[in-house]
């Protein structure tokens, strides 16, 4: 494609359902330059084979503070993570922590994840109206809580965080993401120190005192940094991901109805949910070290490219009927949780959490549905993490009822989501 692509142009559509926009880009080739809805200039790259290649290239670097000395970016200690480094210094700090959060002490969380989970479907199932907003009954206060418990954030300061957490990852503003930056970092340095003092069994306190053979530790702002990282990619992300779920579970009753007649299905299910609509739409920033051909474009050095998760995942020439939601079909191959060397530390968690979260959901919620037309939807601001701010549910035939009353038809519109609203 000659030019550049003003995504911006596209307005609240490509928010809310950006697929088509990406298979048109895809039918034209696998990188374009593009001016993203913030204004600046960059690559993109959508198909499957391009984004793999691209996030398993060494020359497409994250280190920021060498690949764009000129760069516009928030030098908090926020950023001094993994997830913004490169090797040697990526491979230190992954070292570091990647201990914490091995198969075994993942599967460990199970009882303590599935508790939380019973009380908070408890809280909500008794509900007299038998409707609610799944994202703050379930979706968002089980990761929130993991996570929290795991690196030891106080209860009493989570509220905050999520409003830190929302800012920085779908901000509103440069004004408000900076100050969200700006006051979750004293916080986190706050934290450590407190930690410091008066260890606890916590993520966080092992971190402080953990050291590797040679007794390399990570530095304050290192710590900064990874309590940051750990935090938010532990909770957004899977917030999404249950919320992404099951609305489209619910968008595809047939899907749906398949799953509850087959529970065997529910680990291949989270894995297509995860395929079809994951929680994260584009990896974050990559640069260009040196000159890069990727799917026959060359992306000049020194600049920012980034790398479409969601299209590599919708790419027809991967995935057969890729924009068909189907729990059956075989979805390996996703870039959901990316590929190379960032892979998702936290995968696992993640699909622990999911696994857990919708399994449980539907065994106590037979009539589960939505409680809104799919065009109501309010969808998150950015290209990062993709979904919808809310996502209204009922569970019980009276709830519905009073929904044709209130919300529209709402049960014709879950019988035809595919073919309204978000176009999935």
């Amino acid at each position: 494609m000659s030019g550049i692509v003003d995504l911006a142009a596209y307005g609240p559509d490509f928010t809310a359902d950006p697929y088509p926009y990406y298979a048109k880009l895809r039918a034209q080739g696998p990188v374009h330059r593009v001016r993203v809805p913030e204004g600046q200039d960059a690559w993109l790259v959508v198909g499957h084979q391009a984004v793999r290649a691209a996030l398993a290239d060494p020359r497409l670097t994250k280190d920021w503070r060498t690949a764009m000395a000129s760069a516009d970016i928030n030098d908090s200690p926020l950023f001094t993570n993994m997830l913004d480094a490169d090797p040697p210094h990526h491979t230190r700090l992954r070292k570091l922590v990647a201990r914490e959060f091995t198969s075994r002490r993942v599967e460990a969380l199970r009882p303590r994840v599935q508790q939380i989970t019973d009380e908070l479907l408890d809280a909500m199932l008794a509900t007299p109206a038998g409707r609610a907003d799944l994202v703050d009954a379930l979706a968002f206060p089980l990761p929130m809580t993991v996570i929290c418990e795991l690196i030891g954030v106080p209860s009493m300061d989570r509220e905050a965080f999520r409003a830190w957490s929302n800012e920085i990852v779908a901000p509103t503003g440069p004004e408000p993401s900076q100050k969200a930056t700006t006051e979750m970092a004293a916080y986190l340095v706050g934290l450590i120190e407190e930690k410091r003092s008066a260890p606890g069994e916590d993520l966080l306190s092992a971190l402080i005192r953990t050291s590797d053979e040679d007794g390399d530790r990570l530095s304050r702002d290192e710590l900064v940094g990874m309590a940051f990282l750990l935090l938010v990619a532990g909770h957004e992300t899977t917030v999404s991901l249950i919320s992404n779920g099951v609305r489209a579970l619910l968008q595809h009753p047939d899907q749906l109805a398949a799953l509850r007649a087959d529970r065997s299905l529910l680990d291949n299910a989270v894995e297509e949910m995860l395929r079809f609509d994951g929680p994260v739409e584009t990896a974050t920033w990559r640069f260009t070290s040196e000159p890069v051909e990727i799917g026959g474009t060359v992306i000049p050095a020194k600049e920012p490219v980034w790398v479409v998760l969601a299209s590599a995942s919708r790419d027809p020439e991967r995935f057969a009927a890729a924009d068909d939601f189907d729990i059956t079909r075989e979805p390996r191959g996703h870039m959901a949780f990316g590929h190379g060397i960032h892979f998702c530390l936290g995968a696992p968690l993640a699909r622990l959490e999911a696994r857990i979260a919708i399994g449980t959901l539907l065994e106590r919620c037979p009539h589960l549905a939505l409680d809104c037309a799919t065009d109501a939807f309010t969808w998150r601001s950015g290209m990062l993490i993709r979904g919808t701010e809310q996502l209204p549910v009922r569970w019980t035939p009276e709830a519905g009822q009073h929904a044709d009353t209130t919300h529209g038809d709402t049960t014709q519109h879950t019988d035809t989501a595919q073919h309204a609203g978000p176009r999935q």
